[in-house]
């Protein structure tokens, strides 16, 4: 891959709370990383320019409405749940289940279904600007293996796991584990196929140990996943406190929170990815945070499906690293932004409350708010740190994961700034970039400085 440069407006969150936007040009490596970020008409940006004209180096500028962004994260997508994206939301999460979610999943066990699934759905992401995803397949290996070839050869980070699930009880006879020792050779086995992927060298693609969650699990399938992550050092993901009947499930069988339950199997480790969260308590969220472990919030899917709005800051007071899941297809968007703008409206609606039979002074729970500088960390920097990963922001040794946006793009819901109002206030842009971004104004999309999706 050859060196290029890139100048022009970049909007990078640096902060929880804080993010920029300054006319900046950035020097992508040949190695896919960021050499450096630096503000135009500075004695660096044009030492950077300089280096590009005396070696031959493409220097792309951006238009006034276009502008740079890192790459979206997103930590929680079923992928085999992309056919019914936007249906069946009307049910319960049981019923969800059990009617139309595992009929569905185990339809995969036929590779020449999946495969033109799987294709569509990495191809939209990359459309909306996700550059990193979290995937959990299904519980078929030649399939599951399929996935993590489409997002290698579509260049999509990625990280994908093989579902396991055993118990009798909530699992159909159709679609589950034979056995524990079955599921835990099959993750075995897809754990080294996915690392030994050609083309994978660089670990761009990953396999993540995915027992689906603890009412689908058997005691021994949890406690013989958690020894095998350890012993492959492979993150892990989960659901954790969903909803009321996962949350109260979870407590009369093993009689404690799931936090504690998947500690005690080992599950609670470094790189943990537990998908939702919305009903820890101070002790879970300060467990979490001593394990390393994150949270993806998935905010259009918890009010379908959870019941309850994630309190996101009590977890960041904890420490606890915390990302964005749009959590197809419980959650109905493919997009990040999507999410995000909801994650704000969720946190808004849980700090001034919504039973208008309460006095306001009562009603909600005050200091929830989010601020959309804060969902853009959520969608950007706080998906790839829980993960490990160097990327989410414009900074010196990170993977250029990039977007490059159009606001005047044809069919675009963005109006650009055409009466005088100020366009260099990063708050008023993030916010205008969350709430009505859309696929057309996503121009071009970057994964480790290689071109992944537009012109």
């Amino acid at each position: 891959m050859d060196e290029f440069v890139i100048r022009g407006h970049v909007v990078n969150p640096v902060a929880i709370d804080r993010a920029t936007m300054t006319d900046s040009v950035v020097h992508v490596g040949a190695d896919g990383r960021i050499v450096a970020r630096h503000d135009a008409g500075t004695p660096m940006a044009a030492r950077v320019l300089d280096h590009a004209a005396r070696h031959g180096m493409a220097v792309h500028a951006l238009s006034p409405a276009q502008l740079l962004m890192p790459g979206f994260a997103d930590l929680h997508v079923h992928a085999p749940q992309w056919p019914q994206m936007g249906r069946a939301l009307d049910l319960p999460l049981r019923e969800w289940l059990e009617q139309r979610t595992f009929p569905l999943e185990a339809r995969f066990a036929d590779p020449a279904f999946a495969a033109p699934v799987y294709d569509e759905m990495v191809r939209t992401l990359l459309a909306n600007g996700t550059t990193t995803a979290v995937f959990f397949a299904t519980i078929h290996e030649e399939s599951s293996l399929l996935l993590a070839r489409t997002c290698l050869r579509h260049g999509l980070r990625a990280h994908v796991g093989l579902v396991a699930m055993d118990d009798p009880e909530l699992c159909p006879p159709a679609y589950r584990n034979a056995s524990v020792e079955q599921a835990l050779a099959a993750t075995r086995r897809f754990i080294h196929a996915v690392r030994a992927l050609p083309g994978n060298e660089g670990g761009l693609v990953r396999p993540m140990v995915t027992p689906r969650f603890i009412p689908a699990c058997t005691d021994g399938l949890l406690r013989g996943l958690g020894a095998l992550a350890a012993a492959e050092d492979c993150l892990i993901q989960t659901h954790c406190s969903e909803s009321d009947w996962e949350h109260d499930y979870v407590h009369q069988r093993t009689g404690v929170n799931d936090t504690v339950a998947l500690d005690r199997f080992g599950l609670l480790r470094r790189g943990t990815v537990l998908a939702h969260s919305c009903f820890m308590t101070a002790d879970d969220m300060a467990l979490v945070h001593a394990r390393g472990a994150a949270i993806a919030h998935c905010p259009i899917s918890n009010a379908y499906f959870a019941g309850a709005v994630l309190p996101l800051r009590r977890a960041w007071q904890a420490g606890v690293h915390v990302g964005l899941g749009t959590d197809i297809s419980g959650g109905y968007s493919p997009s990040v932004a999507v999410n995000a703008a909801m994650a704000v409206t969720a946190a808004r609606m849980l700090d001034s409350g919504t039973d208008p039979d309460r006095p306001a002074a009562t009603r909600g729970a005050a200091g929830s708010r989010l601020t959309f500088t804060n969902a853009l960390w959520l969608a950007t920097r706080g998906g790839t740190a829980a993960l490990g990963i160097d990327a989410g922001q414009f900074a010196a040794g990170q993977a250029f994961d990039a977007i490059l946006i159009d606001r005047a793009a044809r069919g675009s819901n963005i109006l650009p700034p055409t009466h005088g109002e100020p366009d260099n206030v990063a708050e008023d842009v993030v916010q205008q970039i969350l709430c009505n971004i859309g696929r057309p104004n996503i121009h071009t999309v970057w994964v480790a400085g290689r071109k992944v999706h537009g012109s």
